[in-house]
């Protein structure tokens, strides 16, 4: 079992230093690589003047601020948004492997967002699509809590439940995906898990609700240390166990949704990355959740480059990337819990 020093605020300055530094050198990097060759120096000329100077184009303005830049930023917020909830939803359920992906919460999420879509709702409000995928996955959340509660089998009753919740909504999705308009091979990637569409219109709206949604967590964090201690054990240290797991369960599905909304089902984020960041930094959540946002927003750009690069000129959707990173990881950590 491996132990870790009390967490202290060196500690703290030191770790999320060091997982700023790589988050930046991950969008730097992301930035720069893709069809369009651009420089470092033409990136910074762009970035921080107003006109593109140093031989930067217009067209290479154009690739940086309309595509490359969005995209960045919104593998950023899912990244750390689908990080945060992975952290919350294992605190929460005591268990390593609860992910969002995996407990179905995705995939309500997904089918709240196409509903939003074939029924044209999305084009009627600016937020119609984040609501939908909301309610989509607190319906998931609690259908996959209503079926494991009925169990006897343990904790993986609740892993169980996800996948046959997981298996059901893939067919409603399949089922909305076959009703829309939108070309299916474009509906698939962003089933899938997809970034190439982004844009900053999106950063804008997703911004701040993954901003608000961090900073509760990040207000709780304390709480969701003794909160790892059982329930009851938290209820006899005075934490409002009853108040604070809805809040809980609502900043989590809330997370998911928002981003699931904007860049489809991307699996095993939530897992992978607040497995490692407790085995690396320790299990306190008051430094567990900052880390989880850093590093699962370096990991997710980090994959993005792997989707745009390994096959190019051709483009995978990040999805599939982090599906075959996290697969071998789950498999691992089941195989240690059992």
């Amino acid at each position: 079992m491996t132990t870790h020093a009390p967490l202290t605020a060196g500690k703290t300055a030191r770790v999320l230093v060091m997982l700023g530094v790589l988050l930046l050198i991950s969008v730097l990097v992301s930035l720069r690589i893709g069809t369009f060759d651009l420089s470092y120096r033409d990136l910074f000329s762009i970035l921080f003047s107003s006109a593109g100077g140093h031989g930067a184009g217009e067209s290479a303005r154009a690739v940086l601020m309309e595509i490359r830049l969005p995209r960045v930023l919104l593998a950023l917020l899912v990244g750390g948004g689908l990080s945060i909830a992975g952290a919350i939803f294992q605190v929460l359920l005591r268990n390593v492997l609860a992910d969002p992906y995996i407990l179905g919460v995705s995939g309500g999420a997904s089918v709240g967002a196409l509903i939003a879509l074939a029924t044209g709702m999305s084009g009627m409000f600016l937020l119609a699509q984040p609501l939908f995928a909301f309610i989509g996955a607190l319906l998931a959340v609690a259908a996959v809590y209503a079926l494991a509660s009925r169990g006897r089998s343990g904790d993986n009753t609740l892993l169980l439940s996800g996948v046959m919740i997981g298996a059901f909504l893939s067919a409603v999705i399949l089922a909305l995906v076959s009703t829309m308009d939108s070309p299916l091979r474009n509906a698939l990637f962003w089933l899938i898990g997809y970034l190439g569409n982004a844009t900053l219109r999106e950063v804008v709206i997703l911004f701040p609700i993954v901003g608000v949604l961090l900073m509760i967590s990040l207000l709780a964090a304390a709480r969701m240390n003794v909160l790892a201690l059982g329930t009851e054990a938290a209820s006899h240290l005075g934490v409002g166990v009853d108040r604070l797991q809805p809040i809980l369960y609502v900043v989590a599905s809330l997370m998911t949704a928002a981003v699931v909304a904007f860049s489809g089902a991307i699996g095993f984020v939530g897992l992978i990355v607040p497995h490692i960041c407790r085995r690396l930094f320790g299990p306190d959540h008051r430094l567990l959740l900052p880390a989880s946002f850093l590093g699962g927003a370096s990991f997710l750009i980090f994959s993005d480059i792997v989707a745009r690069s390994v096959l190019h000129p051709a483009e995978l959707p990040v999805g599939a990337v982090t599906a075959a990173l996290g697969a071998p990881v789950f498999i691992y950590v089941m195989r240690r819990k059992s």
